[in-house]
């Protein structure tokens, strides 16, 4: 075997060949992009323990470095390729410690680094290997800083006893292959262009590079152009999100990821969603769950792992999937187990509180029983209708406790043969781990009470995709909880930020069924599903495609050498991204497909609360400021997908905001120069008045006009050209309250219609509005008030000068 190196001899004989590429084509990394590479040798260099937490500056450093030496050479040679030496050589030794004695130990650093990570693709070895046997002539042709002799050595490293024909570096030659590097290698080689083949990833250097000579491409692309964007969010939010921690190793998760798509067949939209992103999300949560039952067995203890109904439907699906060991679904829920566990009223006064409406019927479902005080309760209200904490309130004067003692004894009664029908092995079970998305352990501190209160001595232990883990300290002393999605993950802002977003992850993890209400004869009684067959199709579809994944991850996982979830933190903080870039910065694809889906909230009521309101975000902004819509309760329960729907900015603001990285004084509001509005009474008399016109941190002035209902108004005159003569208008909102302060902070603004507004003298196409001759302004009717107090707010982007 030859390295080819430009004084090979022509070969008397014209031969075809198959070139491959090296790296993302026959070799692949245990990470998404080279400067992956550039981290691990921070830490295998020393320099991570002189210079500890200092891996971002170094990473960048050594781009910088290796774009001057390409500058360098590029203007004294004409071409910009260069060895490995030459980048170290721009590097700034001093800043860490070095000198430029130490040049030689980062170079072998660096190819150490190169070792560690890359690893064969299969794929392109079985071809490579039948081109060989078909008597093929097969080699390398690489743009790399790698000379042939170190290229040689990791591709034997990888592959031992490989050989090859030819192997062509462009450092070596001063070119690359978009340059006179294929040129070199057919003449070199007396290589039939027309008859050969190049394998490659890149589309500039690999494709149009070997079309320029004649040689036919084969296009084996790192990955598709929407897997890459998602990457790359995710490393941005990786970055914003978990503290500091290094964000371009992760053990080869993304390069798992992207090797099980291109095996995978194209299918639905939503099978795709299942396999690149919440696939490898449960998967990981998978292996997690496996670890705690690791962690509380020992001799002595039978341990069972359950999964709670209904959002452990798809981890549990996962679970047999890969481990087919006994474990359980198990169809308990808050609010069942709460009831279950009441030996006073206060369990069931907390549910209630949690409750956002109820009425008789569904009070009677929960309880069995219709008290006449509760009857009357719930009679006194608009359509039979309170809200949950109206009756939490109420609830210690309608019943009486020990009515509720005995209606919880016998949904426990029923609630444990239950349990004794669904775990296998229940009565000889030591330990039951408890597998479900989170997130304050509410159903496991429930089932602690009813064992206790029936004398029975098993073990819980959590196991949680997110925890909120100040909620942990008053666990029993001798049950457990743990969250794969952790405090020590992300932070509590963070992890409150994802669980305000969680309802999404909930309905498409959930089982098809509707929520248990009760058990009869160790058989569940379920609530009527409500979610439509669309949108359970849509679920089933997500899930197939996650089990896909999870089903095909051990596969490529094993082929590649890839261990992606080894280290439990690196797993955690990248399962992190990844949800968190589903849930807050989705792309239009995702809220085409997800964004219409309504939640079954099944505490109370059967109604469905929307994921998305398209202009709910849009009327918050403009009444409350930005600030106040990124703290907006439920519903819609997909606030960041509200803000995404406004545009992919908003999104990434809103984690921002979550993150504590919104500063107020950028983002809050200051005042300019006040403006004089007209007001129109209803006896025809016309008032001014003076208000304060604000600009915000988005770069929109605000006006916010309180009314009282004493004051009859019936329209307002903003007079658009003395503060903003040309602008687009973002809408006008009207929040109602008994005081200015409620009202101001109501999150029930109201969009008053575009075709009720009057533009008097002013230009308009949509949005946009122009004043003519420095007048115009716009009439805001004012409709009749049901509260003491209205406020009217009006957002405006101006195009042009603005007050000061």
């Amino acid at each position: 075997m030859k390295i080819a190196t430009s004084g090979t001899e022509r070969r008397a004989q014209i031969v075809s060949a198959w070139s491959f590429d090296v790296f993302d084509t026959f070799l692949l990394r245990a990470c998404a992009t080279p400067d992956g590479v550039f981290e691990r040798t921070y830490e295998l260099s020393g320099i991570s323990s002189s210079c500890p937490d200092v891996s971002t500056s170094f990473v960048q450093h050594r781009i910088q470095a290796e774009a001057r030496a390409r500058r360098t050479a590029k203007e004294a040679r004409g071409a910009g390729e260069v060895h490995i030496a030459e980048i170290y050589s721009c590097f700034p030794f001093r800043l860490f410690g070095l000198s430029r004695r130490d040049l030689n130990d980062l170079v072998e650093s660096e190819f150490a680094a190169e070792l560690e990570l890359c690893r064969a693709n299969p794929d392109m070895l079985r071809q490579y290997l039948d081109m060989k046997r078909a008597n093929h002539r097969v080699g390398f042709i690489s743009d790399t800083y790698w000379d042939s002799y170190r290229l040689a050595r990791l591709l034997r490293a990888c592959v031992p006893g490989l050989t090859w024909d030819f192997l062509y570096a462009s450092c070596d030659h001063g070119s690359s292959k978009s340059e006179t590097l294929f040129a070199r290698y057919l003449s070199e080689q007396g290589i039939d262009a027309g008859s050969s083949f190049h394998v490659g990833d890149n589309e500039k250097a690999d494709i149009r590079g070997a079309k320029r000579h004649g040689i036919r491409p084969r296009y084996y692309p790192q990955a598709t152009p929407q897997l890459a964007s998602t990457f790359q969010r995710e490393t941005a939010l990786f970055e914003l999100l978990c503290g500091g921690a290094p964000s371009r190793l992760d053990h080869g998760a993304r390069t798992l990821r992207r090797m099980v798509a291109a095996r995978s067949a194209e299918r639905s939209p939503a099978f795709h969603l299942g396999a690149t992103v919440l696939g490898p999300v449960m998967t990981a949560f998978d292996a997690f769950i496996a670890r705690r039952r690791e962690e509380v067995s020992g001799p002595g203890r039978t341990v069972v792992v359950g999964f709670l109904g209904r959002d452990g439907f798809l981890s549990h699906r996962i679970w047999q999937q890969l481990h087919g060991t006994t474990s359980a679904y198990v169809e308990i829920n808050r609010r069942v187990s709460l009831i279950a566990s009441a030996d006073t009223m206060q369990p069931l006064v907390d549910l209630l509180s949690k409750v956002f409406k109820i009425d008789a019927p569904t009070f009677g479902d929960m309880l069995k029983v219709m008290p006449a005080r509760v009857a009357a309760f719930f009679a006194g209200f608009p359509d039979g209708i309170a809200s949950g904490e109206e009756l939490a309130e109420a609830l210690p004067g309608l019943m009486n406790p020990a009515e509720i003692v005995e209606l919880a004894a016998g949904l426990r009664a029923r609630l444990l043969a239950y349990l004794r029908q669904a775990v296998p092995g229940f009565d000889d079970c030591t330990d039951l781990v408890l597998a479900d998305l989170g997130y304050s352990g509410s159903v496991q501190k429930a089932l602690r009470r009813i064992f206790n209160l029936e004398g029975i001595g098993v073990r819980l232990h959590g196991a949680y995709l997110m925890s909120l883990d100040d909620a942990f300290d008053d666990l029993a002393e001798e049950d457990s909880a743990k969250g794969f999605i952790s405090d020590l993950v992300v932070s509590p802002h963070v992890k409150r930020m994802l669980i305000r977003n969680v309802a999404l992850l909930e309905q498409i993890c959930c089982s098809a069924d509707g929520s248990v209400r009760d058990y009869d004869g160790n058989q569940v009684l379920r609530e009527i599903n409500p979610r439509p067959e669309s949108q359970i199709a849509l679920a089933a579809g997500v899930q197939a495609g996650a089990l896909a994944f999870a089903e095909a991850a051990e596969v490529v996982a094993r082929d590649f050498g890839l261990s992606p979830y080894a280290t439990p933190d690196v797993a955690a903080r990248w399962c992190a991204a990844t949800l968190a870039r589903l849930l807050l910065l989705p792309d239009d694809d995702e809220l085409a497909l997800l964004g219409e889906l309504k939640h079954d909230v099944n505490l109370g009521t059967r109604a469905l609360a929307p994921m998305i309101d398209g202009d709910f975000i849009r009327r918050q902004i403009t009444a409350r400021g930005l600030s106040a819509a990124c703290t907006a309760l439920a519903p819609p329960m997909w606030l960041a997908g509200c803000f995404a729907r406004l545009s992919p900015s908003h999104a990434y603001l809103y984690a921002l905001f979550g993150a504590n990285r919104l500063p107020a004084d950028v983002f809050g509001e200051s005042p300019c120069d006040p403006v004089q509005i007209g007001l129109f009474h209803g006896n025809g008399e016309a008032t001014l008045e003076t208000v304060t016109v604000y600009r915000t941190g988005l770069g929109e002035l605000r006006l916010r006009i309180p009314l009282s209902r004493a004051m009859g108004i019936t329209t307002i005159a903003l007079p658009l050209a003395k503060f903003a003569a040309e602008g687009l208008l973002h809408g006008v909102t009207v929040q109602s309250a008994a005081t200015v302060r409620d009202a101001a902070e109501s999150q029930d603004a109201i969009g008053i219609a575009a075709d009720s507004l009057v533009y008097a003298g002013v230009r308009r196409n949509g949005a946009h509005y122009s004043t003519e001759d420095g007048d115009g302004c716009l009439l805001i009717p004012v409709a009749p008030m049901a509260q003491e107090i209205a406020v009217y707010s009006v957002a405006i982007t101006p195009l042009g000068s603005v007050p000061r």
